[in-house]
Parts: C-alpha cells; structure tokens; sequence
C-alpha cells in the first residue's frame, strides 16, 4: 500500500535543454497547469513507466512523481522545490516560466 496521500504528477528534464517538462497524455508539456494529475497511485506508476521510453529514447532525463494539492481547479506543488521547478529561478523573476507573468 502507498503512503502517498495527494494526488501526484510526474516531471523530467528535457534532455536538449535542460527545460522542466510535465507528463500529458503519453507524452510531455511545458507548464505544471497543463500536466495530468494522478489521483490513483497506479495511474502514476504506469505513467513513470511508459516515460522510461522518453529515457531511452533521450529526450529526458530523471522523470519522477511529486505531490501536488488541488485548489480552486488548480493545483499547487507540495514541496517548494517542484514550486520553484515550475516557475523558474528565485533570483531573478524576469526569467524562466514565471517572466510570462511579471
């Protein structure tokens, strides 16, 4: 049995890049907003497991489950690491995905 209490969405790196990608459907996106939430952590494992094909194809490197929060239809990463993942740096806010805001 799962420890995991909330809902879970899986991320990689882009291999090219270096970008931080979102699992969507069998495939891979851009901003945390557009990314399949798993509330069955079976649908997350089978999801890591159809990205390992990304891994061997060397597109991404590193794909893994984190926890998110569901709120007002949105959802919220967990941990402050995968918070910042999704926005870009801390130190300067005119760069990465969060510059498309300010």
């Amino acid at each position: 049995m799962s420890k995991v209490q909330n809902p879970q969405m899986l991320t990689a790196n882009r291999l090219v890049d270096g970008d931080v990608l979102y699992w969507k459907g069998g495939d891979w996106v851009l901003t945390l907003v557009e990314g399949d939430v798993f509330a069955d952590p079976k649908d997350a494992d089978a999801a890591l497991a159809a990205a390992q094909k990304y891994v061997t194809g060397n597109v991404v490197v590193a794909p893994y489950l984190f926890e998110v929060k569901r709120n007002g239809g949105g959802v919220t990463p967990v941990k402050e690491r995968e918070v910042i993942r999704a926005a870009g740096p801390t130190v300067r806010h005119d760069l990465g995905k969060q510059a498309t805001h300010v």
